[in-house]
């Protein structure tokens, strides 16, 4: 790996065979695994780029059983990374070579469904897809939709507050929990908000969605579930170029309409899609908007209009409103399935995730092509537009040497272009191990020494998923001492006990 982990601890990888044999004591029969070959599928998550086999990996199936685990772990300075489906994209489930990977894919069990307080009670091995599928006999879903949502959990979805095609309108998964049971490193259980609206005391459930696995490990999670809209159409709109698509973007929003979805693809991952999910997708454009409306038909009819008329201003070479609810879920499934379409122009690709100003997107679209240029490396562009989420697909071929180098630094330079913009590092995919080093881009040391001091709270040993997130490695007694430069003291008029 190019990537820097935390040192190998030898005293642990010595105690390894005693380690299994009290993990199996906790988790009996086929929970342990410790075969190499067996470890494999665990090494990486979707960011394969970066791999390492784990030391042990274990599969709880209650809470009890993560207690114990994380309580033996704590004791015995065992350092614990957690995973769900493994469709993570930033490193965020990167096992370490002397740590337990806990895998909670055993948590798949639906608790509960309330339809009067519109809640779910899940476990989080359960699919994002499989909570809506739980309650769409009663003509509700839960919005929150990762493209992976078919396979992704919703445990995954807390640690990493993701998003999906439908969070302009309805939010991320931040804005779609109620609340969730929590184990800390010392196997302690916490729960945390409810089926109620709003907790009392400081917002510690807004802490924990996008944690990325550093505070705790969530066993339980109540989502909030939405009723269908009377009537979804999406249209889908071509443009000449991708900045006037782009602009169209930022004139939508500008005019006050929040569509349900807007999606942009470049022309090389509108044909990657085409030949893969035959949409329908208009071929002789360099850019394609997908842009839902919901609510009322009436009111449905009207904002199509009004996004057509719009988009006909920014320059706009065709537009399709969908006619059926068929088509419209034909559309998205194009959208959906962008990223593995992208292995059919590519042999490898580097998914990136950045946020912008919607207003940038033109700027931004415009200096990733020099980018392009600069690193002799192609790229398609998929966009969660409406809220400037992008997804820059950078293609090479991992076979051609220093090809990956260069992918690497292609994204970290499309990353830096979002911060300078005035953006961020993430949408919805995390920090992990892939924007770990770039953290300082954004954030100064003071701002990252305040949130590790919140890590330090949670788990002051800092055992739990390290190496992740901060791009250096500090012990939580570190962060409180006194740095002595030149013999003096800071501020050595201050009254010192």
């Amino acid at each position: 790996m190019s990537v820097k982990m935390p040192e190998t601890d030898a005293a642990v990888l010595s105690r390894r065979a005693q380690i299994v044999k009290t993990l199996r004591t906790i988790v009996p029969g086929e929970g342990v695994i410790d075969r190499e070959r067996e470890m494999k599928p665990f090494e990486s998550d979707g960011l394969t780029a970066y791999r390492q086999l784990p030391m042990v990996v274990v599969l709880p199936e209650t809470t009890r059983q993560v207690a114990e685990i994380l309580k033996y772990c704590q004791d015995n300075g065992i350092k614990v990374v957690p995973r769900g489906a493994g469709t993570s994209l930033s490193g965020g489930a990167l096992p370490l070579a002397d740590g337990v990977l806990l895998g909670m894919a055993k948590f798949n069990k639906v608790r509960e469904i309330d339809f009067e307080n519109r809640v779910a009670v899940v476990e989080p091995g359960v699919t994002n897809l499989a909570v809506s599928n739980a309650v769409a006999h009663a003509g509700f879903y839960y919005a929150p939709d990762p493209s992976s949502q078919i396979a992704c959990t919703i445990g995954g979805n807390v640690a990493e507050n993701s998003g999906g095609v439908h969070c302009l309108k309805y939010g991320m998964t931040t804005n779609n929990v109620l609340g969730c049971e929590i184990v800390l490193m010392t196997g302690e259980v916490l729960r945390l908000g409810g089926k109620h609206l709003d907790a009392e005391g400081y917002d510690l459930l807004g802490l924990v969605v996008g944690s990325e696995g550093l505070l705790g490990v969530v066993t339980e999670v109540t989502v909030r579930i939405l009723k269908k809209p009377e009537t979804a159409r999406a249209v889908l709109i071509g443009f000449p170029t991708s900045e006037q698509a782009g602009a169209c973007v930022s004139k939508v929003i500008g005019t006050g309409i929040i569509p349900g979805g807007m999606e942009m693809m470049d022309k090389p991952a509108i044909h990657a899609v085409e030949q893969f999910v035959h949409a329908g997708y208009p071929l002789d454009v360099e850019a394609l908007l997908i842009v839902e409306l919901d609510g009322p038909a009436a009111e449905v009819d009207h904002l199509i209009a009004r996004v057509e008329a719009i988009a006909n201003d920014c320059g706009a070479v065709s537009c399709q409103a969908s006619t059926s609810e068929q088509q419209r879920l034909l559309f998205w499934a194009g959208r959906k399935a962008a990223f593995p379409a992208a292995g059919r122009i590519s042999p490898d690709y580097y998914c990136m995730d950045g946020t912008i100003p919607r207003a940038k997107l033109p700027l931004v679209l415009r200096r990733m092509k020099e980018l392009s240029e600069k690193y002799g490396l192609g790229v398609a562009n998929v966009f969660h537009a409406g809220d400037g989420n992008l997804h820059p697909l950078i293609l090479y071929d991992s076979n051609k040497p220093g090809e990956l180098d260069r992918a690497e630094e292609f994204g970290a330079d499309i990353l830096r272009l979002c911060v300078e913009v005035g953006g961020v590092l993430t949408g919805e995919h995390g920090v992990g191990v892939e924007k770990r080093d770039l953290m300082p881009t954004m954030f100064s040391e003071i701002d990252l020494n305040a949130q590790q001091r919140v890590k330090c709270a949670f788990d002051p040993k800092g055992l739990l998923n390290p190496g992740k997130v901060f791009p250096q490695l500090h012990r939580c007694a570190e962060l409180g001492r006194m740095h002595i430069s030149g013999g003096q003291v800071p501020f050595p008029d201050l009254p010192r006990f």
